[in-house]
């Protein structure tokens, strides 16, 4: 079959999911002759319209995990996305711990909305909360897989007879989705962070970039130091700022941060990819 397009598609609050899924469109692009172009919906101005996408368009489509699922703040925006027969590739970027059902949530709501999925991936990254649980992930190694991922799915492209001969890719995953993962204390009792936001040290110079840069809009132009909206904890006004000034102090929150580190740094999860 022949790809019109090939689109590197994502959301990416750090930038780990932004480089695997650039990675293999790159090599998708490289391979199939076909022109590159990029939907980063990342800012909250780039999802105020559902995105359509073209026959003939091959879309390597990636989210982070968070709680094991695709962001709850995001999903309804994925699900509004029209895919009018193209291809796609879900990809998702987890902090070592696991993807549990989020590469079948992502999988699932692209097929829903049009998507055919031609292949599917899981990544360990660098986690959102930490400097060390996953550090410097995708590393030279997985962006080695990433590209050998890309050939795999070139070489089933170029065999597929036709759109029609295509079947979903099977992928792993609880179907009916399961529940988000709940973080606990070692007592068994369940953590809420949901409703904690980052706080803003008197270091802050309010340049505004984290307001600027925030995925969901939820920091004030006009003072940010506050946050109006919610928060995902994606931490991308804490790497971004210039200053170090953001940052997190809510107990739960740290707790988690650091059973994560405890628990999941190691071993190492290498990539899956599913074909």
């Amino acid at each position: 079959m022949n790809v019109n397009t090939v689109w590197a598609a994502y959301f990416s609050a750090t930038d780990t999911t932004k480089t695997l899924v650039t990675r293999v469109a790159q090599e998708l692009s490289r391979r199939s002759g076909a022109p590159l172009q990029t939907f980063d919906f990342t800012p909250p101005q780039a999802r105020t319209q559902p995105k359509t996408f073209a026959p003939g368009d091959l879309v390597v489509f990636g989210t982070p995990v968070y709680a094991g699922r695709v962001p709850n703040l995001l999903i309804k925006y994925v699900a509004s996305i029209q895919g009018q027969g193209a291809l796609a590739v879900p990809i998702v970027c987890y902090g070592n711990r696991n993807y549990d059902d989020a590469l079948m949530e992502l999988h699932n709501t692209l097929e829903a909305g049009g998507l055919r999925t031609l292949a599917a991936g899981a990544f360990s990254c660098q986690h959102a909360f930490s400097q060390t649980q996953a550090a410097g992930r995708p590393d030279a190694s997985d962006l080695t897989i990433a590209s050998g991922f890309a050939y795999q799915i070139a070489q089933k492209l170029a065999a597929l007879p036709s759109l029609e001969a295509l079947s979903p890719v099977s992928v792993s995953g609880n179907d009916p989705l399961g529940p988000y993962y709940t973080p606990r204390d070692r007592h068994g009792n369940p953590i809420n962070i949901l409703k904690v936001k980052p706080k803003t040290s008197q270091d802050c110079t309010e340049c505004g970039l984290c307001a600027e840069e925030c995925p969901l809009g939820s920091i004030d132009a006009q003072d940010p130091k506050v946050t109006l909206g919610p928060c995902m904890k994606c931490n991308r006004c804490v790497r971004l700022c210039p200053q170090g000034a953001k940052f997190f102090d809510d107990p739960n929150y740290l707790y988690h941060k650091e059973e994560l580190e405890a628990q999941f740094s190691f071993p190492r999860r290498e990539p899956e990819v599913f074909l």
